[in-house]
């Protein structure tokens, strides 16, 4: 029998009247907020260590709060989690590898199916929060790692890395902090391997084979969202695409790269969660997050897109094998990066028809002790003509610290000059 009196659970309007929290529709019946997946279920925005809730980006004097890093208007700080402009491209091959202490698990059975905290208790020791000092930019980079083997060879994505002076990692497993050192990457396809130092015992990820990945399928991603270098951030999503392609340029329209054959999701992955693991329901990684949409752009890990793309695994595995065996080609780096000591402009001077504009040079290295300034523009670089910006970083790619290059250059008088350099150890790409 209905009571009488209003607040009552059976009043209408109340909870289990029709339109209350408990009612068909209501928060709590199937598919609701409080209903498993729901926001107000573990590993949804309203559960704790989630966007959401207390301490995450969206509660007040998070990163997503009014006045916040996220919100529109905030200047943002001295940080990145690696923003480049993404657009839609045409498909091109995957790139191929071969040999490594470490192989797919294609083959073997994927076992039960798990749910997202199983997923998530599975993966978490398994994965890394990369902080990467920007030295000649004077900020920090965030991103998220995978590990590979126990002794801390890890896999991460390239523009985590990109720039850094120096890298720390925190192993999740273990909760302890390591310097790490760059092995080998591909810009072009934005992987790069990193090794731990003094590492062992470490837990290594699961991997799956992104080959069975199919449209439809439930992902769940897991990284250092925000850069909060805490309990790792979850985004549960399915797979929407498979074999996309996007070009990706940085802020300053310097260099572009084409990413390839990527797994198209839904999953709300953020900025820091570059590098982290895409997850099956069985717990095994088939993918590296890397890139979201942001309104009608693209970039290196969006903002809780809806959008958002991921290099398969076995792509990834398939670079790492070169890295590990050391075989350098036209798009895998292998080793230090040979620092030339330059900040390019992504236009070329006033009055000149081609080249790279020398925005500014570090103090102390080859070109500065060559006489180039800000204001000049380089027009060669070993021997290769040098027509935009973007081919700098193209050029240097082939070569190592301690290498002598020569390089050709005007100034801002229009007269030609020219030196033999010797390359100095800098960024890490």
């Amino acid at each position: 029998m209905v009571q009488d009196s209003s607040g009552s659970p059976e009043y209408p309007g109340g909870a289990s009247y029709p339109g209350g929290p408990t009612y068909q529709g209501g928060p709590s019946y199937q598919g609701g907020a409080s209903y498993p997946g729901g926001p107000s279920y573990p590993g949804s925005s309203a559960y704790p260590g989630s966007p959401g809730y207390p301490g995450g980006p969206s509660y007040p004097g998070g990163p997503a709060y009014p006045g916040g890093p996220s919100y529109p208007g905030t200047p943002p700080p001295r940080r990145r989690g690696g923003f480049r402009t993404l657009a839609i491209t045409a498909a091109v091959a995957l790139v191929a590898g071969a040999g490594a202490t470490y192989a797919l698990t294609a083959g073997s059975s994927p076992g039960a199916v798990l749910t997202t905290s199983q997923v998530v208790s599975k993966t978490d020791p398994g994965i890394v929060d990369v902080i990467s000092t920007l030295g000649d930019e004077g900020g920090t980079a965030y991103g998220t790692g995978i590990v590979l083997t126990s002794n801390g060879e890890t896999l991460t994505n390239n523009h985590v890395i990109d720039g850094a002076t120096s890298i720390k990692v925190r192993d999740v497993g273990n909760g302890r902090t390591y310097t790490a050192k760059v092995v080998g990457y591909s810009e072009g396809n934005d992987i790069a391997v990193i090794q731990l130092q003094n590492a062992s015992g470490l837990t290594t990820a699961s991997l799956g084979n992104s080959s069975t990945v199919k449209v439809g399928d439930k992902v769940i991603a897991i990284g250092n969202a925000g850069g909060q270098d805490g309990t790792p951030s979850v985004a549960t999503g399915t797979v929407t695409g498979l074999g996309k392609s996007i070009t990706a340029s940085d802020e300053s329209g310097g260099f572009s790269e084409q990413l390839t054959g990527l797994i198209e999701t839904n999953a709300g992955i953020q900025p820091g969660d570059s590098g982290g693991p895409l997850t099956s329901v069985y717990g095994q990684v088939v993918g590296i997050d890397t890139a979201a949409s942001t309104g009608s752009s693209w970039q290196f890990s969006g903002s809780s897109a809806t959008q958002a793309f991921t290099i398969p695994i076995n792509t990834a595995l398939s670079i790492a094998h070169q890295v590990e065996a050391g075989t350098s080609s036209a798009t895998v780096h292998i080793g230090s990066t040979a620092f030339l000591g330059v900040e390019v402009s992504g236009q070329s001077a006033a009055g000149a028809s081609s080249g790279a504009q020398v925005a500014g040079v570090v103090q102390g290295s080859a070109v500065s002790q060559a006489g180039l300034t800000g204001g000049d523009t380089i027009t060669s670089l070993a021997g290769h003509s040098i027509t935009s910006s973007s081919q700098i970083r193209t050029v240097l790619a082939q070569y190592h610290p301690g290498d002598k290059i020569s390089i050709g250059w005007t100034d801002a008088s229009g007269n030609s000059h020219s030196a033999t350099i010797t390359l100095g150890s800098g960024p890490a790409a």
